[in-house]
């Protein structure tokens, strides 16, 4: 590949890449799932860093402070939601869950439909300067009812499963 055509590649490989990850965040919302506990705690670790960053905001920016409380008392309770129909198993000495389609599917709809909103009213092509200055409440508010659900559905599905595990038998 020439120097040239790599920069006119970017922005292709960008959107590939973004794609990728909705279509793995998707497919996490559907379907028995084996159980990951490192990659669960990865997650953790990088949400609440994001929560972090929100809460940030909420007090540096006073405009968006309402919609950031407001979507994470909703991501707290869909969590808690979420958590009451998930499904845990043990099968084979694996550990699975089966999530609930609806709320995992609903949420990933409601990110979807904002950025289609965002990008129909012309959001990724303003100027750098142009798009943080118009930070909007609902944007934020979504994204915190996406990191505190993602919060509480983790965490609890971190206790729920480590309560699956295989009893342990003495070796006496």
């Amino acid at each position: 590949m020439s120097a040239a055509v790599l920069p006119a590649l970017t922005p292709y490989l960008a959107t590939a890449g973004i794609g990728w990850l909705y279509y793995r965040r998707i497919r996490r919302s559907f379907g028995r799932q084996l159980w990951q506990p490192k990659r669960t705690i990865a997650r953790l670790v990088l949400v609440s860093l994001v929560a972090a960053s929100l809460v940030c905001a909420a007090v540096f920016l006073p405009h968006v402070g309402a919609g950031i409380a407001v979507g994470a008392v909703l991501g707290a309770a869909l969590g808690v939601l979420a958590l009451k129909h998930t499904h845990a198993q043990l099968v084979d000495g694996k550990r699975y869950y089966t999530p609930n389609p609806w709320i995992g599917g609903g949420l990933t709809l409601l990110l979807l439909g904002r950025l289609a909103w965002r990008w129909s009213q012309g959001a990724p092509t303003g100027s750098s300067a142009q798009v943080g200055q118009q930070v909007s409440p609902l944007t934020l508010g979504i994204a915190a009812t996406l990191i505190a659900y993602s919060l509480v559905y983790s965490s609890g599905l971190l206790l729920r499963m480590r309560r699956l595990e295989p009893p342990r038998t003495n070796g006496g």
